[in-house]
């Protein structure tokens, strides 16, 4: 048994300590919020923060999160930067399939807590871990800049 703080909370996960943040979430928890997409840490759709840095769920063990604070897409709308980055989203229509949405989100807001008017190349640095199947890129970038002038 291990015990994990996700979204502010002590939650005991029956697991090996090998396993990848992502399965303790959706397997364990059944926090299904952060999405499987390549396994690889390659694609970002499984992106959490670990002590607000944001991390690949996929390939980071549990065990290299005790101690620290899980926060998941679920925490989002309760939080100030990232209900804002959320309703940028809606605002550019962001989402198309959406299945990547949760690790972009999550990308996002982590870049508007340490830089509050990103440039366009801070904005393409801090999301080129995240990829879109659906190419809003663009809008991305938008809702994004958005967010930080509500946050301003």
């Amino acid at each position: 048994m291990v015990t994990l703080n996700i979204n502010g909370r002590d939650l005991q996960v029956d697991a090996d300590p090998s396993t990848p943040i992502l399965w303790a979430l959706r397997d364990n928890l059944n926090m299904t919020g952060t999405k499987f997409g390549c396994g690889a840490a390659l694609c970002g759709a499984c992106t959490v923060h670990l002590d607000g840095a944001p991390i690949r769920s996929c390939i980071t063990p549990i065990s290299a999160a005790t101690g620290q604070k899980i926060t998941t897409i679920e925490a989002m709308e309760n939080d100030k930067v990232g209900k804002a980055v959320q309703d940028a989203w809606v605002k550019h229509d962001v989402p198309q399939c959406g299945y990547c949405q949760s690790g972009q989100v999550m990308s996002a807001t982590a870049l508007l807590r340490t830089n509050k008017r990103p440039s366009d190349a801070d904005i393409d640095n801090a999301m080129s871990g995240n990829i879109c199947r659906c190419g809003t890129y663009q809008r991305i970038r938008a809702a994004i800049k958005d967010a930080a002038k509500t946050l301003a």
